[in-house]
């Protein structure tokens, strides 16, 4: 067999095929869960091998409608759909997990794209790195038209927007501390325990955490590729990164050991902003201070909206990716400084029952 990543994956090329589970929590995805299930339907792995459980979070959207036109023209595609009424991914991870029967469990999203070779990559790099867990690297695309969701897009590979997560921007294979989207040997949930459904959003990362705290390895391969849809719009992107910040300060009144340097980039951005914005309204220095923050800011971002337009010889993104990487930061970093209030709230009001 091949080492991960030397090449295309061939059905012949995988022997004895274990049987795949993929597990796809979805809500109010009717955009993109056609084009998923239809990746999966294409994957070179043997498709008598793969069954699909598809968690569907009582979608108000159409995407039932979707998955039933699915199921109807590729019926030969074990696919299996089970309701989730909590609606958040963990629990429908869960749900879907109690269901599996796969040697090897595949948690897919349904706004990304796996390339064809995508589950026989996750099965061989498995197998090659002898790893308890695997996952690859996204190819960020618009999730809208126009030049902001283009921009959004950009700006969520791009190291000054999202760090340096291997994932998202690039970069050897090797081990890591998380993979987006992972793919697991079925008993590594026999001793992890199954995604912690007290953490909405970053059950991916949770879930890493504790493996790796229980002794496991987690392997990023190159090769494993997908298509991933970036948020479309401002607004969506805001959301989406406050509910990121949000369930980090969750996660961490949980594991305060899994905090990472980058983490807090966007956290402390935001505190000196209110801290010295407060501060500057009553002494001049500090609001020197102040403006000198916002101007090293504007610095980096339009420094790096600039270069980013003279490589793509696209001027809308010299202002697009700034908006996008401040939507980014502010939102992150407010969501977690919130959240953190919230957990302290909650830990305070634990205290007094006790």
């Amino acid at each position: 067999m091949k080492r991960p990543g030397a090449g295309p994956v061939g059905p012949l090329e995988v022997s004895l095929a274990s049987e795949v589970s993929i597990l796809v929590p979805c809500r109010n995805e009717a955009r993109t869960i056609y084009q998923v299930l239809e990746a999966i339907y294409q994957q070179t792995y043997p498709r008598e091998r793969i069954e699909v459980i598809v968690a569907e979070g009582q979608s108000e959207d159409g995407t039932q409608d979707q998955i039933d036109r699915f199921i109807q023209d590729r019926s030969d595609l074990r696919v299996a759909v089970i309701d989730n009424p909590d609606r958040s991914a963990p629990a429908g991870l869960n749900r879907a997990l109690a269901q599996a029967r796969g040697e090897f469990i595949l948690r897919m999203d349904a706004h990304a794209i796996p390339d064809a070779d995508y589950v026989a990559r996750c099965v061989e790099t498995l197998r090659e790195t002898r790893s308890d867990g695997v996952g690859g690297a996204w190819e960020i695309q618009p999730g809208g038209a126009g030049a902001v969701a283009g921009g959004i897009a950009i700006a969520a590979a791009h190291p000054f927007g999202v760090g340096d997560a291997r994932y998202r921007i690039g970069g050897k294979p090797g081990w890591v501390d998380t993979v987006p989207f992972g793919a697991y040997r079925r008993e590594v949930f026999d001793r992890v325990g199954l995604f912690d459904e007290r953490v909405a959003v970053n059950e991916d990362y949770d879930f890493n955490y504790r493996l790796r705290a229980a002794g496991g390895k987690i392997y990023f391969n190159p090769e494993i590729r997908s298509r991933y849809f970036a948020r479309g719009t401002l607004r969506a992107l805001s959301r989406q990164y406050y509910r990121y910040g949000f369930q980090k300060a969750t996660m961490l009144s949980y594991h305060p050991g899994s905090l990472r340097w980058r983490q807090m980039a966007a956290p402390l951005f935001v505190l000196a902003l209110l801290l010295f914005g407060l501060a500057g309204l009553r002494s001049q220095r500090l609001a020197e201070v102040f403006l000198a923050e916002i101007g090293a800011y504007l610095f980096l971002a339009v420094g790096s909206a600039l270069h980013q337009a003279l490589r793509r010889k696209d001027a809308t993104l010299i202002l697009t990716l700034p908006l996008a990487f401040a939507t980014m930061h502010l939102s992150w970093g407010t969501g977690f400084w919130l959240g953190q209030l919230r957990a302290a709230a909650r830990q305070m009001g634990a205290e007094r029952k006790a």
